[in-house]
């Protein structure tokens, strides 16, 4: 009896001490969680190989958790992103990437959706970088047009941040955007954009009509591979070059589902919006196609991005698919966040992230 009698006096100096300094305690866990993160180097932890992380798995459709398209390539610690949707550099932060890991940006067209955070990921990247150059955009022709109309949306917060942080945080030579603008590929071409270092990247055309210049890319590393779609209807150009490519990004938009939105949205009086989804169903490529692609390429695995409608209740997935898990078995249905590892030299198709906790 006397033994828990101390026990419990001993537990309650301990609880009184601890409410004492709770600020002190708060303000310590606090101060190693801070130098923790900010003392935390992601790309050092990637093993040799393709890295390819979804920092937007979606599509202008909000959805909880599919941002704007945007897709992070990792290769001997160089990070590529494709296409800068919105919240794709928060995204990217929030994986373990900086701003300032950033190489390059490639956009596969200029849908509002694809371009709507570069302005910001530029920003980020020169101001939290320390860069002297700004960061370099490509695309095919027209790029040049996206990148000085950023360039002028973005120029007074340029002086806002030279003028608060000077050259140490914000050199005004690393301001901004730079375009590399290359010429479409035709039918039938790879278009080489970057070639160095065993990293190959290669532009393709791709069919998003009304919307012309559209482009794919093709990563080559070490006896690895990958293509992302970009935008597109069912391509005999995609599918000849993803030929044995061991993963294969594809967009996905599921008519069934487009034409069932679009049903509500005639019931409902709304004109504008019916006649949307009524138009997007002829310039996407629906997850049956797209498993059709990869299965004929025989490719090694198939991640659905650009999610179209967004799925966001219990056993929408199905009807998202459609069947197409029965055409080609080896997929994944992708979400902010989710991660393969493609190791050099090998035929190991490893996914690192099931998404953002």
């Amino acid at each position: 009896m006397k033994r828990a009698a101390v026990l419990l006096i001993v537990v309650a100096v301990i609880a009184i001490l601890g409410y004492l300094q709770r600020d002190s305690i708060v303000t310590g866990l606090a101060m190693r969680g801070i130098e923790a993160r900010m003392g935390a180097d992601y790309l050092a932890t990637h093993e040799d190989g393709l890295h390819l992380t979804l920092c937007g798995a979606g599509s202008p459709l909000a959805a909880p958790n599919a941002s704007g398209p945007c897709v992070a390539v990792v290769a001997g610690q160089r990070v590529f992103i494709v296409d800068s949707g919105s919240n794709g550099r928060i995204i990217l932060q929030r994986i373990g990437y900086q701003p300032g890991d950033i190489k390059a940006v490639l956009l596969t067209h200029f849908h509002s959706d694809h371009i709507d955070g570069l302005g910001n990921m530029g920003v980020a990247r020169w101001a939290g970088g320390e860069f002297t150059d700004p960061l370099p955009v490509y695309g095919p022709e027209g790029v040049d047009h996206v990148v000085n109309g950023f360039n002028d949306a973005y120029a007074q917060d340029v002086v806002y941040r030279h003028e608060h942080h000077g050259d140490l945080v914000a050199p005004l030579a690393g301001a901004g955007l730079a375009a590399i603008p290359f010429k479409t590929p035709a039918i039938g071409e790879l278009i080489k954009v970057y070639d160095e270092a065993g990293l190959t990247i290669e532009a393709l055309a791709v069919s998003h009509a009304p919307v012309e210049p559209a482009v794919g890319y093709r990563f080559s590393y070490k006896d690895r591979s990958l293509l992302i779609s970009g935008d597109t209807v069912k391509s005999a150009n995609v599918q000849r070059f993803a030929e044995g490519v061991d993963l294969l990004v594809h967009e996905g938009l599921a008519p069934n589902m487009v034409t069932m939105m679009e049903q509500v949205a005639t019931k409902l009086g709304n004109k504008s919006t019916a006649k949307v989804l009524y138009d997007i169903r002829d310039y996407h490529t629906s997850p049956v196609e797209a498993a059709e692609i990869a299965r004929d390429a025989g490719v090694g695995h198939l991640l659905y991005y650009h999610i179209v409608p967004p799925i966001i209740f219990p056993g929408q997935e199905a009807l998202f698919l459609n069947g197409a898990e029965d055409i080609f078995p080896d997929y994944t249905v992708g979400q902010d966040g989710v991660a393969f590892f493609l190791p050099a030299n090998s035929d190991k198709i490893i996914q690192t992230k099931g998404g953002l906790k």
